[in-house]
């Protein structure tokens, strides 16, 4: 998945963290032990990890035990796992799983690679009442979770999910320039959509480099929060129209909602827990829009089994596999927002349209059993290798110390 946005109002910003990786919206932590802050001094921020000491500076912080709803918070390695730092299996787990998520790009970008050259096909061909099949409303969704997802990772200097995240960001805006160029979506909300993919990248990039005024990041972290909490209980309403009445109150509400929620904790009027909700809300509408794609499309599937045949078999695997390259990071992280999202879009999104491929005869036994044995066979590695890098017992220390904290 693309799998989500922090918006933390916080303004005391960690103590030893390198100077690029300042920002004031960090929560305040503790000073680093001396061995880890030794590593954090080594080198500066960059695209790739030229080393394990580059991977871990960026990523250690000493914030307090995360749980749940906390994974707003730009935190990284908590105080439970602070021990492992020297350990070399843990240094490299550090490093292999954020290569994972890394890689991660190349399935997400195929994923949409067959649209954008159909679409080509179609323009030069001639044949544009071919793109109004595309639906660019709900692909304006998926994007808008993308700048959520954007922002999120920005602020927590994921780099590799950074570069997945703005793949997906500009490969969508190519499709929405081709169903412009078709005349299937109108010119003005093209150039609307043209001002918000500009803006979003532009501002997470400047955000990144520490070269953007707080007040202006606020407006766009508030932003995609408004817009990202309208979009989410409208686009579940709409999956079930004709059986429910058509209608925009859903999204109505969540709006005028989401307007007052923000502007309370602009102005102080809400608790600090309540500021601290507000501030995660984005990032977890951003990751619940993407849950939502798998529902969506086996409702889908149920109300028209016959169709279940137009799905792809290749851009399945594809989802299963990109979300499922980030699920190591996202635990190895104890990102509960993070690993929800991948996992649940690796089993229900790509895994699941599978099984039903596989129910409805369109794909053979040995590819549904060659995904089923590939799938659980890496969800479990990555739960064992997790567990001895941490030095734990069981699994479900790890996963019990991602959903509550340490």
């Amino acid at each position: 998945m693309a799998e989500s946005l922090v918006v933390s109002y916080r303004s005391r910003a960690p103590v030893g963290l390198p100077l690029r990786s300042l920002h004031q919206n960090y929560c305040h932590s503790l000073p680093l032990p001396k061995p880890l802050l030794s590593l954090t001094l080594q080198s500066p921020l960059s695209l790739k990890y030229n080393s394990v000491a580059t991977s871990l500076h960026r990523r250690v912080i000493s914030c307090p035990a995360p749980a749940s709803l906390d994974s707003d918070v730009p935190h990284t390695l908590h105080e439970g796992s602070v021990k492992h730092g020297s350990n070399k299996s843990f240094e490299q787990w550090d490093s292999l799983t954020a290569k994972f998520s890394g890689a991660a790009s190349i399935p997400f970008l195929l994923l949409q690679l067959p649209q954008i050259i159909l679409n080509a096909s179609n323009l030069l061909a001639g044949n544009k009442t071919a793109l109004l099949a595309v639906p660019w409303l709900g692909m304006f969704t998926g994007l808008l979770g993308n700048l959520s997802l954007l922002s999120y990772f920005t602020k927590k200097r994921e780099n590799e999910v950074i570069i997945v995240q703005t793949l997906g960001v500009l490969s969508q805006f190519v499709v929405f320039a081709q169903l412009a160029l078709a005349e299937a979506m109108p010119l003005p909300y093209f150039v609307v959509t043209s001002v918000v993919v500009a803006a979003g990248l532009v501002l997470n990039f400047m955000n990144y480099f520490d070269c953007l005024n707080a007040a202006i990041w606020h407006l766009w972290e508030d932003f995609i929060t408004i817009g990202g909490l309208s979009v989410l209980p409208q686009i579940m309403w709409s999956t079930f129209v004709p059986y429910i009445p058509n209608s925009i109150f859903p999204g109505a509400v969540a709006f005028v909602i989401a307007m007052a929620a923000v502007i309370m904790a602009r102005t102080g009027k809400l608790s600090e827990k309540g500021v601290k909700f507000v501030g995660a809300i984005s990032g977890w509408t951003a990751t619940l829009l993407f849950m939502w794609m798998p529902v969506a499309q086996m409702w889908t599937n149920f109300l028209n089994p016959d169709n279940i045949k137009g799905l792809s078999t290749f851009s399945m695997l594809l989802a299963m596999m990109g979300n499922g390259l980030m699920i190591p990071r996202a635990l190895f992280m104890r990102d509960f927002m993070w690993f929800l999202g991948s996992t649940w879009a690796s089993l229900f999104y790509g895994y699941g349209n599978i099984l039903c491929l596989y129910c409805f005869n369109a794909i053979s036994r040995e590819c549904f059993f060659a995904a089923t044995t590939g799938l659980f066979l890496w969800i479990g590695m990555t739960l064992w290798k997790d567990t001895v890098v941490y030095g734990y017992g069981s699994p479900f220390t790890s996963l019990k110390e991602l959903v509550f904290g340490s």
